[in-house]
């Protein structure tokens, strides 16, 4: 049997470069490969890897594919589970004012409800963009993924299961429905100042408003009063 662990590697954006560049530098790894797209994932049962790791990863792993690694498959989600699975969890603890945080768990057949191996909160302020807090969320990724990895090649990392009942869920429709921003909706301004800095992500134009016929984009900039 060979002394090292083989890891194949499913990612696409910065926090899963970084991890998968942290990894291929560790001593005692060999990451056959980094998938981005859902076809790739043939190399899964050719290689038959120890770790499937996933960040930033786009497409649900079919169970088939879960099924073959020898010891586990982790996927590191920006969220402080169980709170905003699924999609934009950034501009979702904004708008909803959830806990903000990342999660290293195992993954399953669903989406983000398998046992937690370890998360970390995040804090955030009332100036942050949605911009600002998903950079901070890829930074903590990174740092706890970092941290918690030896005990995972030691087999000593905790296995916690999720309460599929909690939490909160959220599909890509709902942030398109998010963005649509209607000229008679009543709402409290601090509301819509969430909704607003949730949905600032320079250079994306993400909140919109129709007047007149014409489509103006909306962002926000907070200063505190301190700066």
């Amino acid at each position: 049997m060979s002394e090292e662990l083989d890891v194949v590697f499913l990612g696409i954006n910065d926090a899963g470069m970084r991890i998968y560049e942290w990894l291929c530098e560790r001593d005692g790894i060999s990451v056959h490969s980094l998938l981005t797209t859902k076809d790739q994932l043939t190399v899964v049962p050719e290689v038959e890897p120890d770790y499937l790791i996933s960040c930033g990863y786009r497409h649900i792993v079919p169970k088939e594919i879960l099924d073959v690694p020898k010891e586990a498959c982790l996927n590191l989600h920006p969220a402080y589970l169980p709170y905003n699975r699924g999609a934009n969890p950034n501009v979702w603890s904004i708008v909803e004012g959830t806990q903000a945080g990342v999660t290293l768990h195992h993954m399953d057949a669903s989406i983000d409800t398998g046992d937690i191996v370890a998360q970390r909160e995040v804090d955030v302020d009332f100036a942050d963009s949605g911009k600002d807090l998903y950079k901070r969320l890829e930074d903590a990724q990174v740092e706890l993924f970092t941290d918690v990895w030896p005990e995972v090649e030691e087999g000593t990392a905790p296995q916690v299961e999720q309460k599929r009942e909690a939490g909160t869920y959220h599909e890509t429709a709902e942030f398109q429905e998010l963005c649509e921003l209607s000229p008679e909706e009543e709402v409290t301004v601090k509301e819509l100042v969430n909704r607003l800095r949730a949905l600032t992500f320079p250079p994306h134009d993400n909140a919109r408003i129709e007047i007149d016929g014409e489509t103006y984009y909306v962002e926000v900039d907070i200063q505190p009063e301190s700066s």
